[in-house]
């Protein structure tokens, strides 16, 4: 009868520290309450969204305010449409700017919202049209090493 309770116990400590890292797990995968209320979609175009997919977050400030839920190829301008959500609590001017930031050397890319000064906000759906598209490191080493870059 002990064998059982201790059984018991030790299986218990196990589920629980399982549902513990599921939770911890979920919140760190943003799977959680990221966004508290509403969201709003927002579409834009870049040359390129390398390092990017859905479920990417959406950031402004550093905070992650949206995420990423479509990405599609135009097959009539070959350029890379996202369709994202935003925080409805949020109004974002209408020469808001949408960049695909990388968050370091090693770190995964994200696509950062930049409000200007409008006073007239965009409306919900629509498209944002300032973008910039990521920058390749990769390009960017290649052109260094093969002197790409101007002399002075």
């Amino acid at each position: 009868m002990a064998e059982n309770a201790a059984e018991v116990l030790v299986g218990g400590a196990v589920l629980a520290a399982a549902v513990g890292f599921a939770l911890y797990a979920g919140q760190v995968a943003g799977l959680g309450a990221g966004i508290q209320g509403g969201a709003d979609t927002y579409s834009a175009s870049f040359r390129s969204v390398e390092g990017v997919s859905v479920g990417t977050d959406v950031r402004l400030g550093g905070v992650k305010v949206g995420t990423v839920t479509d990405l599609t190829l135009n097959a009539e301008t070959f350029r890379a449409d996202a369709t994202f959500t935003v925080d409805d609590a949020l109004a974002l001017p209408e020469d808001t700017a949408v960049i695909v930031a990388s968050e370091g050397l090693l770190g995964g890319n994200f696509l950062e919202l930049l409000p200007g000064g409008s006073p007239f906000d965009l409306e919900p759906g629509s498209e944002i049209e300032d973008t910039q598209s990521s920058v390749s490191l990769l390009n960017l080493l290649l052109q260094y090493v093969a002197g790409g870059g101007d002399e002075s």
